[in-house]
């Protein structure tokens, strides 16, 4: 679905305008939810960090050969590294009753998955990035050839680390094997490859199926994942589609707008080809496709009002991605 299907004229959205925006406790939410009720995101979050840290830590021990474990390491375990891809897997899980420890094996794999495609993304021949997650990129300190073998190996090792770690006995093998499958998919030629390909060839017209791919084809597979392992009705799944793939491009849309307001680059880093919303269309627009990404992705969760509370994490989520309103690494 290309991104403009996904919205309509509105006004724009909030951006925070410092780069160290006070924290917000109250989550916005559609009147489905009490507003009233107030869902501390950054202790969520960073308690859910500590535990992916860690496991991820246990995942990605060193041997041999050394150096490629090393790289792997490297940008797995960046200090700075957000892990809104594991939080979101386990947010979506826990919406429907799903243990956390069913989600963890997923989230590290999601992890595992993002950082190969951060590692590819920032290649000389690719974005031709030089820093990321506040360190050098891999290929800056391993070399490009390690880097590429580094992004190979952290692929396989996240469906490894799926089959080999997920509990039988609580997730059925046929989800099992639908969470596999949709990891694979977004990954994939028709998922952000597909995005990767058309940012480098540059063709016209082609920011929205760029933005939804690089950036929604992540968070989409997150929300989706953990909710097929804490046993969503397929009704519910295409809800979390939807409103994953929105926030990951909001949250994209957003960093684009706040680095075109203070003319850096991401990471302090000015050498970005400029492929963007806001180099395309400019800051008034961008700043409505945020709003009505957001407005999108708030809908969906409207569908989810009989599990009450349980969904004020996936709604913080998108008021994080509009306002950036706390540091989550302190």
């Amino acid at each position: 679905m290309a991104l403009s299907s996904l919205m309509t004229p509105s006004s724009h959205a909030y951006i925070p305008k410092t780069s160290s925006p006070t924290f917000r406790r109250t989550v916005r939410c559609s009147a489905a939810v009490p507003v009233s009720t107030n869902f501390d995101l950054r202790n969520y979050w960073t308690s859910l960090m500590k535990e992916v840290d860690q496991k991820l830590t246990e995942a990605l021990p060193l041997k041999y050969p050394e150096l490629i474990h090393e790289s792997m390491r490297y940008s797995v375990l960046a200090k700075a590294a957000r892990r809104g891809p594991p939080a979101m897997c386990v947010a979506a899980c826990e919406l429907f009753g799903g243990d956390r420890a069913t989600a963890f094996p997923t989230a590290c794999a999601l992890e595992m998955v993002h950082a190969a495609s951060l590692i590819h993304d920032d290649l000389p021949y690719m974005d031709d990035a030089e820093s990321r997650r506040g360190q050098p990129t891999n290929h800056t300190v391993y070399g490009e050839d390690m880097a590429v073998l580094a992004g190979d190996a952290l692929f396989p090792l996240g469906f490894r680390h799926i089959v080999l770690n997920t509990p039988p006995d609580v997730v059925p093998q046929a989800r099992l094997l639908q969470v596999i499958t949709e990891i694979a998919r977004a990954v994939g030629s028709t998922g952000m490859a597909a995005g990767q390909f058309l940012d480098i060839e540059g063709r016209p017209n082609a920011i929205e199926f760029v933005q939804e791919k690089k950036f929604g084809e992540l968070s989409q597979c997150s929300a989706v994942c953990g909710g097929l392992l804490g046993g969503a009705s397929d009704d519910e799944i295409q809800r979390l589609r939807k409103y994953g793939r929105a926030v990951g491009v909001l949250y994209q849309v957003v960093e684009d707008i706040m680095e075109a307001r203070t003319e850096t680059g991401k990471d302090g880093n000015c050498k970005k080809k400029g492929k963007s919303y806001v180099s395309v269309y400019g800051v008034e627009k961008a700043l409505e496709v945020a709003e009505d990404l957001k407005s999108v992705a708030k809908k969906e969760l409207d569908g989810f009002e009989k599990y009450g509370e349980k969904v004020l994490a996936l709604h913080s989520f998108i008021d994080f991605a509009t306002e950036r309103g706390f540091s989550i690494r302190e």
